[in-house]
């Protein structure tokens, strides 16, 4: 079988690599890819957003499943260009069509998804420049922090949580009135703060049945302690301590189960990942968020504890035979750090060389997936926010991520920085 995986972060070099030890896989190709991918698989230099050239690529290289890593082209209907073009329509998609997207790329739509079926999460209203002044009014019925997300896709930068009135006030006549997130905040939910530890669910679903994975937490936040500018991801944690088995057993039957029921009741024929970004309040989980794909660092903090064939779930997700097969995961825990370019999230340099990474020599359980990467004249260079995420699957975490600071290290790439407390608050320091 020949598969295209479409993105170019760690994510999809965790995809990769997990994919090529399926003995059904012929070929993998990575689009755009990164470094790392390019060891194990064939790059090729596409946008997946570019639906025209992606068709192209899937044609020339006989694809016979795309697995599609990022929000952008689902939420642009790349699953729906593949239905409706007869060249491409049997060719399996693994991630929901548009209307399903909408979880990730409208707010609004999630929101009213979640009141509609009863699952449980923060009090909001929605609004648009034509209502500013209902806006100001609504956040003065709340309590600080004030929080703000723009309706649409914004590159994980269309959030706020701000302490004051004064300047939430300011910040939501920003996003509406002046576009701040340019068409993403053309509508804004304010939402009650939910306080809390914040932690994510994955769930695998082929419309009918689902399987429910590992639990992950990941660290926004830049600086250690949780301070500082929201990001990509520092850094992740599978599975998580305080995630016991009555409180997941709540997440599943206070949202994972009605969520299923509500996109077959609405309609919606969704077959892939839905990220459940979820907060614990008082022992009770309350939804944060819907994506509707794999997390980044998640993805990569999860995937090296799976035991089952990747590519035979995936089938049985295509195939509306996930209830048939038995998904089996390694008990040891999993910790992920991510290395940073020098700047990150604000001005970074790019084209930065990174010498030594060859010589690392990973021992069994550590693993290396790359993210803003890419291979020239033999060489390493990095061209990202976020380069290199490195995973190590040990007995307890302060092992793991013992193991992880070695490597980092060892490497020694003077032009990255990293959280050096992945874990906080919810392991043993």
């Amino acid at each position: 079988m020949n598969i295209l995986i479409l993105g170019s972060g760690g994510r999809e070099h965790a995809f990769t690599l997990k994919l090529s030890e399926s003995n059904k896989v012929n070929q993998l190709f990575v689009a755009p890819g990164n470094a790392g991918t390019s060891q194990i698989a064939t790059n090729i230099n596409i946008n997946p957003t570019d639906f025209k050239a992606v068709k192209e690529t899937v044609i020339k290289n006989q694809i016979n499943m795309v697995v599609v890593g990022p929000e952008a082209p689902l939420v642009n209907g790349v699953h729906d260009f593949f239905l409706a073009d007869t060249a491409l329509q049997n060719i399996p998609v693994i991630g929901p069509k548009k209307d399903g997207a909408l979880l990730e790329g409208s707010k609004d739509f999630s929101k009213i998804f979640m009141e509609k079926h009863h699952i449980p999460t923060a009090r909001y209203q929605s609004f648009t420049k034509e209502n500013l002044s209902e806006g100001f009014l609504f956040l003065e019925t709340l309590n600080s922090p004030f929080v703000l997300k723009a309706d649409g896709l914004a590159a994980g930068k269309g959030v706020l949580i701000l302490d004051s009135l004064e300047e939430a006030k300011k910040e939501l006549e920003e996003m509406l009135t002046n576009q701040k997130f340019g068409e993403a905040s053309s509508t804004v939910v304010i939402e009650e703060f939910l306080d809390g530890i914040e932690l994510s669910v994955f769930v695998l679903t082929d419309g009918k049945s689902y399987k429910i994975l590992p639990s992950a937490k990941d660290y926004k936040r830049i600086g250690e302690g949780d301070k500082g500018l929201n990001t990509g991801g520092m850094g992740a944690i599978s599975p998580v301590p305080f995630a016991s088995e009555d409180f997941l057993s709540k997440v599943e039957e206070r949202i994972v189960i009605p969520t299923i029921n509500g996109l077959q009741k609405d309609g919606i024929d969704y077959r892939g990942f839905i990220f459940i970004g979820l907060m614990n309040v008082d022992g009770n989980p309350q939804v944060i968020e819907y994506n509707v794909r794999m997390g980044d660092p998640e993805c990569q903090t999860i995937l090296p504890k799976l035991k089952t064939d990747l590519l035979e779930i995936i089938e049985a997700c295509c195939n509306k035979k996930l209830a048939d097969i038995n998904i089996e995961w390694t008990n040891k825990k999993s910790l992920c750090v991510v290395l940073c370019s020098k700047g990150y999230p604000d001005t970074y340099q790019k084209n930065i060389l990174i010498n030594n990474i060859e010589n690392l020599n990973l021992e069994k359980n550590n693993f290396i997936f790359h993210a803003g990467t890419k291979k020239e004249n033999d060489k390493i260079y990095a061209i990202g926010g976020r380069v290199l995420n490195f995973i190590s699957l040990s007995d307890d975490f302060l092992q793991a991520r013992e193991k992880v600071h070695q490597y980092i290290n060892k490497l020694n790439w003077s032009g990255g920085f990293h959280r050096r407390d992945i874990g906080f608050k919810v392991i043993d320091q």
